[in-house]
């Protein structure tokens, strides 16, 4: 029995080896090494080095200025971070900005307004492989049209290979005189209590871009609401964009007709304004009070009903005086007639 006993043991522990052995093998790659594959394989970025870098080189975006009829000149960096030789394709495009202030381009549109896209040119570096482990600097151009507007003429140049784009901003302006001016539409309020928000609508009237900064005030049956004070707007608004917006209004009143008047200022002198009125009714409260008001109504009729049928003064059906006798014998002069407010005749 103590062999068997034994035996029984070692087996189990040769079983519990295997099983660990196994596991090992079959384990998933770290979650580091996962991450680390599903790294950029390429960049692209403002070339450092120009008159218009910041200090340290770095620029987020291209900054482009001239009069119609000129050539700008720029250089866009490609790096390539891989083992593997990559083909990159570049073009221009019209650039516009989401509600959130992230970048979106569309295809270049020759001769439309604010078509800047079609303006660039990259020569023989429209198609550009890029070696390992290699950065590759681009020059590019931007022909102004002769008869192009001044102002703000938002662009972006477009790198893509294999599906994959990467936009880089560029601010291009054309040189003249400039407006700035805005319209503020569409104010509505939106939602009850914590909830609350000023919903509105900004469209870019002048032809540079704004960084438009906010104001709400409101003011309503019992004296001034808090509003929202002066704040920076979440967004760039680019020429002729028009951008629906909301903001949190936490100082909604719970009863109350307000009217909300929402005033937008920008660099520029650029101002403009518009207002709302609404109502502030807690609803479920509403309805309970005018439900009690509507039996409290009920009841007072029905009881004046029952009174003015049980009267002692309401007058005989006979014509007789009220609480006497009646007839030719006995009969009394009738006593004169008293009319009483909500009384019967």
């Amino acid at each position: 029995m103590p062999v068997l006993h034994t035996l029984r043991r070692d087996a189990r522990r040769l079983l519990l080896v295997l099983l660990a052995t196994a596991a090992l093998h079959t384990a998933p790659a770290p979650p580091a090494a996962a991450a680390a594959a599903d790294g950029p394989v390429w960049t692209a970025e403002p070339a450092a080095g120009t008159a218009a870098a910041r200090p340290g080189g770095a620029r987020p975006y291209f900054y482009l200025e001239g009069a119609p009829a000129a050539v700008l000149e720029d250089r866009l960096a490609l790096t390539n971070t891989t083992d593997q030789e990559r083909t990159v394709t570049l073009r221009g495009a019209d650039a516009y900005n989401t509600a959130d202030g992230a970048l979106a381009a569309r295809p270049a549109a020759s001769g439309a307004p604010g078509g800047a896209g079609s303006w660039f040119g990259f020569g023989a570096g429209a198609t550009v492989r890029i070696p390992p482990r290699t950065r590759a600097v681009v020059p590019f151009t931007v022909t102004v049209p002769p008869a192009s507007p001044p102002g703000d003429h938002p662009a972006a140049v477009i790198a893509a290979e294999a599906g994959r784009e990467v936009g880089v901003r560029v601010h291009l302006r054309v040189s003249g005189p400039t407006l700035a001016a805005l319209t503020v539409e569409d104010v509505a309020v939106r939602g009850r209590g914590a909830a609350a928000v000023v919903a509105y609508t900004l469209v870019n009237r002048g032809n540079v871009a704004l960084v438009p900064e906010l104001d709400i005030r409101a003011d309503g049956l019992f004296g001034e609401v808090p509003g929202r004070g002066p704040r920076a707007v979440p967004v760039e608004l680019l020429p002729g964009q028009r951008v629906e917006l909301t903001e949190p209004w936490p100082g909604a009143p719970v009863f109350d007709r307000v009217r909300v008047s929402v005033t937008v200022t920008a660099p520029g002198g650029a101002r403009a304004g518009a207002a709302a009125s609404a109502w502030f009714v807690p609803w479920r409260a509403a309805g309970w009070t005018g439900l009690g008001l509507l039996v409290l109504g009920g009841t007072a009729s029905a009881a004046l009903f029952l009174v003015r049928r049980r009267s002692p003064w309401r007058r005989p059906a006979d014509g007789g005086a009220p609480g006497g006798p009646s007839g030719k014998h006995g009969a009394t002069t009738p006593a004169p007639e008293h009319e009483l407010t909500g009384a019967s005749r």
